[in-house]
């Protein structure tokens, strides 16, 4: 249980339902620090001179770089009092955390993910084929299918079960606004 001035909200989702956007916006509004642990692995990646695509192969073989940064994510909690955080096992090794989980329809997620690569002038970076939607609506479910195997493996848990998440919202026909609203409502209510 949370403590009474304590609030930890952990996102997970599938790739282009808007957690990023809306773990931006919640920190934003409630002052709280932010953390993406999709960052700490590319950094990871980059360190090493490496690819995002090479890296994580690296990782399905070894698993000592997820347990490094999941026992970072677990220790979050001793060192923050308050804070939101996006990661595939945020959910997992903070239990007292509120957990969001975000979905949307495949289609719809490339759609979005490649009008924003569009928008960046940034398609076809981290060696992925990210020139047409249909690539990146391949390529996002290859990658959850991957992550979901890994995880399972690793924890014994599955990302994708909603039973394990305080709040799932589909947003595929939401709004930015829409979403972050209704996420703000149940914050409110389950940290009363």
């Amino acid at each position: 249980m949370q403590k009474s001035n304590q609030i930890i909200i952990s996102f997970n989702g599938q790739e282009g339902s808007g957690k990023s956007t809306i773990a931006t916006l919640l920190a934003e509004k409630l002052q709280i620090p932010r953390f993406y642990m999709g960052q700490i692995f590319r950094d990871m990646a980059k360190e090493r001179g490496l690819t995002l695509q090479e890296f994580r192969k690296i990782c399905d073989n070894d698993p000592s770089f997820d347990k490094e940064i999941d026992a970072y994510v677990a220790s979050l909690p001793t060192k923050e009092v308050s804070f939101v955080i996006e990661g595939r096992t945020a959910w997992h090794f903070i239990p007292q955390s509120i957990k969001i989980y975000l979905k949307v329809d495949a289609k719809v997620a490339a759609e979005r993910i490649f009008k924003g690569l569009e928008e960046k002038n940034n398609r076809g970076n981290e060696d992925v084929n990210l020139t047409t939607v249909s690539n990146i609506e391949s390529s996002i479910l290859q990658r959850r299918k991957e992550d979901s195997e890994r995880y399972f493996s690793l924890y014994g848990i599955n990302q994708d079960d909603v039973n394990n998440y305080d709040l799932v919202l589909d947003t595929t026909h939401l709004t930015i606004t829409e979403v972050f609203e209704s996420i703000m409502t149940f914050i409110h209510e389950k940290s009363r």
